[in-house]
């Protein structure tokens, strides 16, 4: 380990800084749902990166369990077939797979076979970690969440006694926001908040990270991160995917439950907070839970729910969302919602914030657009409004992470005529490595301890406290249901929600 190269995932300024980052401290990597799909296309790739950046300790090691009747030779072959598929489909921190990484790894991961509700199992894993520090990462059902952790309590697991427990929850955290408060009070039984790890996938992203830096790191922007100089904001999380085999899934989650409270709050708090005081994780996250308790309650004419029908995406026909596999014939379940939300602070009052999300779009693409208030027009009474190239700063999350400013300028002739250009700045032109998955520098952070990017209770159930009125709404079936066909770029019903003011979105193009 002590002669590989490190890689420059999670450096924003270069590889020669790289030696900055220490390397994690010993530690026991356990993974419930470790012979599952998200440990196979996510985790492992990424833990696979870290070892690359030679970040992992010498010590390090991983324990995978799960309930399939399976041995550990079985497991690590199946873990070789998915970072085999992972480096052919999306390359990965090396151009080819790392023979001499990859045998370190496989060397450190062993199975354990066995219930999530047995106390046995547990007992088995606690002879496997010893005393060692541990990571416990909860890739399995939500439904599970609970029994896990007061399984892990109960056998003396989680006890920090010289050494770290921590453990990392996955999402949906609770189905609303009373659900959430109670897996909260659940987990705060056991463990303590400082142990606690909410993770969500969106905050590995350097794009979203780079909010913060953009915004407090260069004084050009923030003196005009404000209502004086922004007219509004437009968050938009689009996919091209249906539901594919996730019906049964989805049809209790909906669009607003499995995008909003989570990925997209998270966005628009690192878009709207105020600076913290440092780069602390309770410092981010204190100001994180400030604007979210800021958000105005939602009006019932502010947020538009609607679902897929038939069409075409990339010119291939494809079903609506009620003909999908394990989908209801009158299912009620929206796959698309857009939102108009007002934060009620000093920065941001009158300045609206409109957030989408769908599937079954004509693209897929997550952004933020920050739309700045038109200049005055005194010196272009010639030239008509909708001419002229409104000031757009948008920040590129997915599929390609990087910035894009767009401004007017003068088309060259002898007489004033002026056209919309940009200036866009891309990841993969300035930095040629970087994290594949999302999740690497998130593993790295709990392995340090670094909660920055998590979410703390307090951010959770404000998430869900701004949602809550439209679900209460669904459910008394007061909010209608509308319609949008596969390929396009929503329904009607979420143009109007901006036409109302003049505004209208950015177009959906790939």
């Amino acid at each position: 380990m002590d002669g590989l190269i490190a890689s420059s995932f999670a450096i924003a300024s270069g590889a020669e800084d790289q030696t900055r980052l220490r390397r994690a401290p010993d530690c026991t990597f356990v993974i419930f749902g470790g012979g599952g799909d998200l440990t196979k296309r996510l985790l492992l790739p990424a833990i696979y990166n870290l070892a690359c950046a030679n970040l992992l300790n010498e010590t390090f090691s991983i324990v995978a369990v799960d309930w399939a009747d399976m041995t550990t030779e079985g497991l690590r072959s199946q873990f070789r077939d998915a970072i085999d598929e992972f480096v052919a489909r999306r390359g990965t921190a090396a151009a080819v797979l790392n023979e001499t990484v990859w045998d370190w790894m496989m060397e450190r991961i062993s199975y354990l076979r066995g219930s999530f509700e047995e106390a046995d199992t547990y007992k088995a894993l606690g002879d496997k970690i010893g005393t060692t520090n541990a990571v416990f990462y909860l890739a399995v059902a939500s439904r599970f969440f609970g029994t896990i952790v007061d399984q892990l309590g109960e056998s003396g697991l989680t006890t920090e006694d010289g050494q770290f427990r921590r453990v990392i929850i996955e999402k949906p955290f609770g189905s609303d926001l009373a659900s959430a408060k109670t897996l909260n009070a659940r987990l705060l039984r056991t463990l303590t908040e400082s142990q606690i790890y909410r993770i969500d996938h969106y905050l590995g992203k350097e794009t979203v990270q780079n909010i913060l830096a953009l915004r407090f790191s260069n004084g050009i922007f923030e003196p005009l991160w404000n209502r004086e100089n922004i007219d509004h904001v437009q968050i938009t999380a689009a996919e091209t995917v249906g539901v594919e085999r996730r019906g049964g899934f989805y049809e209790g989650t909906g669009a607003l439950r499995d995008m909003v409270p989570n990925h997209i709050m998270q966005l628009l708090a690192m878009t709207a907070m105020e600076a913290p005081t440092s780069f602390q994780a309770d410092a981010v996250r204190d100001e994180k839970s400030k604007v979210l308790s800021a958000i105005h309650p939602m009006r019932p004419e502010d947020i538009v729910r609607a679902q897929y029908v038939p069409g075409n995406v990339g010119g291939e026909p494809v079903n609506g969302y009620r003909q999908e596999m394990n989908v209801a014939a009158t299912s009620q379940t929206e796959t698309f919602v857009a939102m108009k939300l007002r934060i009620d602070n000093w920065r941001w009052a009158g300045v609206p914030f409109y957030l989408r999300t769908g599937k079954r779009l004509t693209c897929r693409k997550t952004e933020i657009a920050i739309h700045f208030k038109h200049a005055p027009y005194a010196l272009f009474r010639d030239t008509p409004v909708e001419k002229l190239t409104p000031n757009i700063l948008v920040l590129h999350i997915q599929p390609t992470e990087g910035v894009t400013l767009q401004f007017s300028a003068k088309v060259p002739g002898p007489a004033v005529r002026l056209g919309g250009v940009r200036m866009k700045f891309d990841y993969s032109d300035w930095y040629t490595e970087g994290p594949t998955t999302g999740y690497e520098t998130l593993i790295y952070d709990c392995l340090i301890g670094d909660a920055t990017l998590f979410q703390r209770a307090d951010n959770i159930e404000a998430g869900w406290r701004v949602v809550q009125p439209a679900l209460d709404a669904w459910a008394k079936a007061e909010d209608p249901l509308c319609f949008y066909e596969a390929g396009t770029a929503g329904p009607r019903d979420a143009d109007e929600l901006l036409s109302r003011s003049g505004r209208r979105w950015l177009r959906l193009v790939p």
